[in-house]
């Protein structure tokens, strides 16, 4: 930066002529390509000698998981909120984001509308993944697609590929008691949702991390799905890491296709993101990272420390994802505890 000098001026002129120079010296160092975005601190400045963490490759994104199976009202409307103030690039999700279960088109559309209400509240982008109660039947699937676009895809962001899968395709039907059964828990969360929510947990067993967990119900993964995989990961075999999400967690059933899935992922970092079970859990295969989600409004239906509502916090980095799990209930804006 260079400095004028001025001499043999009059003190009031000198001062105004100080000031001047004063006020051109800042905006030269506001825009300064020596200084640019680097940090100034002095030597006398009190701190350790760690670098900055402003790598410009580092991104952060957020994963929400279950809404419904029973949705506890206000919880995922009021994540949305909460996601605004830690502004991350994006959101994914693992899917269940309506009840449905239904063949009636002015229930479903109404459902989709109240999800993509809350959604919209969101300033960044909001990525849909397949969940069973957003396609349990084959007019629920027209109307994803009809809405929502495709039910399994991928993008690249910042050399990371990203790929949704769909767990259900074709769509799984439930018989005629679990359709009534639906009906019966959707009725009761209405008329009083804590109270159904403690009958549920006190009719259940503990989950004892590390005991055998509950089969997930069934997975469909189609052939054609396979294949649009394997195409994926051919024409992106340079990225620094791959993120997998589904919504039920293919890894605990012994469904062929998805142990074809992690046969072509095989050669490359990876980690795999799911939720269905409303119950967090977290385990390593092959190395790579596998998250069972909680819930982000989800009923629980199992008693233990893997309830919680909770939105997922990831940090892209060189040696790849960093993850933190924020609750809820622990996410509070500017003004405090409420």
């Amino acid at each position: 930066m260079n400095v004028t000098h001025f001499t043999g001026a009059s003190s009031r002129q000198g001062t105004a002529g100080w000031i001047a120079v004063l006020a051109i010296a800042l905006s030269a160092c506001s825009t300064s390509p020596e200084i640019g975005n680097v940090p100034v601190i002095g030597d006398s400045v009190p701190r350790t000698d760690k670098p900055f963490l402003d790598d410009p490759d580092d991104f952060q994104f957020v994963v929400v998981s279950d809404r419904t199976g029973g949705h506890r009202p206000g919880v995922f409307d009021q994540a949305m909120d909460k996601i605004n103030l830690l502004q991350p690039e994006f959101v994914m999700c693992v899917g269940d984001l309506i009840e449905g279960y239904t063949e009636d088109p002015p229930t479903l559309n109404a459902q989709w509308d109240e999800l993509d209400s809350m959604v919209d509240k969101l300033q960044m982008p909001f990525f849909y993944t397949v969940g069973n109660h957003d396609i349990s039947n084959n007019l629920m699937r027209e109307l994803w697609l009809k809405r929502h676009g495709s039910d399994y895809y991928h993008f690249v962001y910042k050399d990371v590929l990203f790929i949704s899968l769909n767990t259900e395709d074709p769509p799984i039907a439930l018989g005629e008691r679990e359709l009534a059964g639906q009906e019966r828990l959707l009725k009761m969360m209405a008329e009083d949702p804590e109270g159904t929510q403690k009958m549920l947990l006190e009719r259940s067993k503990p989950r004892v991390t590390g005991g055998p967990k509950p089969q997930p119900s069934e997975v469909a993964i189609g052939e054609r799905q396979v294949r649009y995989v394997q195409q994926v990961l051919a024409d992106n075999t340079d990225v620094r890491w791959t993120m997998v999400f589904m919504h039920k967690p293919a890894w605990e059933t012994d469904n062929e296709q998805f142990r074809q899935i992690e046969s072509l992922l095989s050669d490359r970092p990876y980690t795999v993101i799911a939720g269905h079970e409303h119950y967090y859990s977290y385990t390593q295969r092959y190395g790579r990272d596998y998250l069972d989600l909680g819930t982000t409004g989800g009923i629980w239906i199992n008693q233990g420390a893997g309830n919680m509502d909770h939105i997922t916090w990831v940090t892209m980095t060189d040696e790849g994802p960093v993850v933190a799990n924020i609750r809820l209930d622990g996410l509070m804006d500017k003004h405090g505890p409420q």
